[in-house]
């Protein structure tokens, strides 16, 4: 491992008990930082509610840590919307979000599009498929970015169980991200979970990043942050256990196909040759090839948007 990783790893990965509630409640009143907590959700009635409950207990209504939660529901057919309203966050439609732009599908269209509706100074990202889920995911990643001004943001690393194994977790992580990140990006090899979708960043960064629309938007907010504020900006809080829903392993290839799109325009900034994935599955006349296309298409960093730049101003 590069000297440098190692130097990161000892000074910048921590555990979420490293920064007691009471120390990040005296630097957010300290320093007057506001911070916003947003769900990217699409068909999450089952789990979301309880997310946005404990949020709102334990750092709104028990300490004042979070001064808002906002779910961005991206299309759901379920109750989402409504269990997640129910439960005290303020529901917002992906489509009702800057309108002028169509929007695509994708979870990093929904986390961009979530900077024009949210105010805080640090936005804290959490997925809404978690269960058994506890606020310590909210307030360790949220708490470096309040008392250490050189931290621009911050991952949640964690164990993520598979069907009872520990660690089985994050396919696309080991078998796609983690290698791309250690022949590509070396300084990032520290990263424990770089595909998490839990993590915390300072406004004043995001507003800058270009978001891949799709699956690729953890991995390009990485690289394009390394190269903008550097590898001691980032960092990453050991937060425990992470469980979640499962998807196949179709699903994960289409995933694997958007991080791998996402890191080869970020080592050449060139044309795809083929912007699709073919995969099969049998059928009754033996295996049949289904083709997907793969996402191709980028937002320019938010504070290139009018109306952001003019709700900024106002």
């Amino acid at each position: 491992m590069l000297e440098e990783v190692e130097r990161w790893l000892a000074t910048r990965s921590w555990s979420m008990t490293d920064r007691p509630l009471h120390k990040i409640l005296a630097a957010k009143q300290r320093t007057g930082q506001s911070v916003s907590v947003v769900l990217p959700a699409l068909n999450e009635e089952e789990t979301v509610g309880d997310i946005v409950a404990v949020i709102r207990h334990d750092l709104m209504q028990q300490v004042p840590l979070v001064d808002e939660i906002v779910v961005v529901d991206s299309g759901s057919t379920d109750r989402t919307s409504a269990v997640a309203a129910a439960a005290g966050a303020r529901v917002v439609h992906r489509d009702d979000i800057l309108p002028r732009i169509p929007a695509v599908p994708g979870k990093g269209e929904v986390l961009w599009r979530s900077l024009l509706v949210t105010s805080g100074d640090i936005v804290c990202f959490i997925d809404a498929d978690l269960r058994e889920f506890s606020s310590d995911f909210v307030s360790g990643i949220v708490g470096p970015l309040l008392t250490d001004p050189g931290v621009d943001l911050v991952k949640a690393m964690y164990d993520r169980p598979l069907g009872g194994a520990t660690g089985q977790g994050g396919r696309v992580t080991e078998l796609m991200a983690r290698p791309l990140l250690n022949m590509h990006w070396p300084q990032l090899a520290g990263f424990v979970q770089p595909l998490g979708g839990e993590y915390a960043a300072r406004r004043s960064l995001l507003e800058q990043l270009p978001f891949p629309v799709g699956y690729g938007v953890e991995l390009g907010m990485l690289v394009d942050a390394l190269h903008l504020v550097g590898l001691d900006a980032l960092a990453q809080v050991d937060v425990g256990v992470r469980k979640h829903r499962h998807q196949d392993g179709q699903a994960l290839g289409r995933m694997a196909a958007a991080v791998y799109r996402t890191a080869q325009l970020r080592l050449a900034r060139g044309h795809l040759v083929r912007p699709s994935l073919t995969q099969f599955e049998r059928g009754e006349d033996g295996f049949e090839p289904r083709t997907y296309s793969v996402d191709t298409e980028e937002r320019p960093p938010m504070a290139e948007i009018a109306e952001y730049a003019s709700r900024q101003v106002a």
